[in-house]
């Protein structure tokens, strides 16, 4: 019995299926995400400059690029950008988890005995922060997109046409700021293991000494931006802003 071998087209698609190229898809839409987490952060951390200089800050955004760009158009090709990189990271990971699951027969991570599990469990730090994290901070985003970014769909502590106001308003409600920790927290320890795999699948984990560096700036990029995101809500919280 002879078998046709597989047309160009078959072979780029099965490609693009592939766990390898799955990975670097997660690994660079990983990386954009952080990049903005990063910008981000730093125009939150401008509320310290008072409202003058955040709502000119939040106009700004909206004016960049004008005539060449329509108002609002640099934001909306941001957003336009991130959110095809939060499909394509969530994408993968669920391929990547079917994947896996399909390998253990439907066990997850029940696969062999190990001296740190003697039952065949798998219980890692990345299987926690990973899955359940991601689920989380999906939850979080919708959240902060009505809450800060739309005007005034959702409105703790009162509506206002100004971002400055709106800001104070939401960080002066206790569990708008808990809800904030948590996410945030969440989002610190996604980056601490995501920002070090994203790496390790781009090919820069070759050696212990790499691995002992990328972990490094895993763990203070990860600090870095929970911590720069953590601080605004509770010094409104605590009265030192607004």
């Amino acid at each position: 019995m002879t078998t046709r071998p597989p047309t160009a087209r078959q072979r780029r698609s099965a490609a693009l299926r592939s766990t390898v190229v799955l990975k670097a898809a997660m690994a660079v839409s990983g990386l954009l995400m952080v990049a903005y987490l990063l910008a981000h952060m730093y125009g939150n951390l401008k509320i310290f400059a008072g409202q003058a200089s955040f709502d000119g800050y939040a106009q700004f955004l909206r004016t960049v690029g004008e005539p060449l760009l329509p108002h609002g158009g640099l934001l909306w090709l941001v957003r336009v950008v991130l959110g095809a990189s939060v499909v394509v990271h969530v994408s993968a990971a669920v391929v990547l988890w079917r994947r896996a699951r399909r390998a253990t027969g439907g066990r997850g991570g029940q696969r062999y005995e190990s001296t740190k599990a003697r039952t065949g469990v798998q219980r890692s730090y990345a299987s926690f922060t990973m899955r359940w994290g991601g689920v989380t901070l999906l939850l979080f985003i919708v959240f902060h997109v009505l809450h800060l970014s739309a005007d005034n769909v959702i409105h703790p502590g009162g509506a206002s046409s100004s971002p400055y106001e709106r800001v104070v308003n939401g960080f002066g409600v206790w569990w708008v700021v808990l809800s904030y920790t948590l996410a945030l927290l969440a989002l610190g320890l996604h980056l601490r293991h995501g920002f070090w795999s994203a790496f390790a699948s781009l090919g820069a984990n070759t050696s212990t000494a790499r691995r002992r560096h990328l972990n490094g700036v895993a763990v203070g990029v990860s600090l870095v931006i929970t911590t720069g995101f953590l601080v605004p809500p509770w010094a409104i919280f605590l009265g030192q802003v607004g």
